[in-house]
């Protein structure tokens, strides 16, 4: 029974789902490198507000963001229209609104952990690279994300495993068309609904094994760093 159901399987949306959580983390990871960057180094009580902006997503309720989105980017918005009579982009009900709703949504998961990496390192190492000659881009490439590695590095599992499972907001922007925006997460939903619950069950097994992946691949980071360290 496992077989068969495995053979007449539609993958279409495990593989949109991969795609979309990629290209994401993507660009989150680029996005969330400059914005922890640039925060740390302003006053306290501009750091609090802009902190505050960026981190409003994490704590939103996904759909409340996904309306935020629609009215942003639907076609009957002047942004929206602009989009799609000048440039003919069209964001709403396109994969292209998946990567923007699941971007959206993660992206404060890179944000927050780029931050926190950044701001444990040792400023001298900074001082350092400017005695030496080094440029601030080089400085910051070289020596700052280095240094913040591993919790670079769980930013972005983290970011990838959220950006994947998105739900909500990617429901309400790009809506469920199957082999197009229907993720895996929308794909659950909808055969539960259909009363279809041995499918539901194969992707929820399927999820569980990608979320220990990734929580195996956060252990393994933290484990690294902290080997150095004796037990106490």
């Amino acid at each position: 029974m496992l077989a068969e159901l495995i053979n007449n399987l539609d993958w279409s949306p495990l593989i949109i789902s991969l795609k979309t959580g990629a290209v994401a983390t993507v660009i989150s990871f680029f996005l969330g490198l400059f914005a922890a960057r640039k925060v740390i180094k302003l006053p306290f009580r501009w750091k609090a507000a802009v902190d505050g902006i960026l981190t409003l997503p994490m704590v939103l309720p996904p759909t409340v963001a996904g309306f935020f989105l629609l009215l942003l980017f639907s076609r009957r918005r002047p942004l929206g229209i602009l989009l799609n009579d000048t440039f003919d982009i069209q964001v709403v009900q396109t994969w292209l609104g998946c990567i923007l709703a699941a971007t959206v949504i993660a992206f404060p998961l890179m944000y927050r952990n780029a931050r926190a990496a950044f701001e444990q390192i040792d400023a001298n190492l900074v001082y350092a690279g400017r005695t030496l000659g080094m440029s601030d881009i080089s400085i910051f490439w070289r020596i700052v994300v280095p240094t913040a590695g591993p919790g670079i590095a769980s930013g972005t599992i983290l970011t990838f495993a959220r950006a994947m499972g998105e739900y909500g907001a990617t429901s309400m922007v790009a809506g469920n068309i199957p082999g197009k925006t229907g993720t895996v997460s929308q794909r659950i939903a909808m055969v539960i609904q259909n009363g279809d619950y041995v499918t539901a069950g194969f992707w929820v097994v399927v999820v569980l094994l990608i979320a220990f992946a990734v929580i195996l691949l956060i252990n393994l980071l933290a484990g690294r760093k902290m080997k150095n360290f004796r037990r106490w």
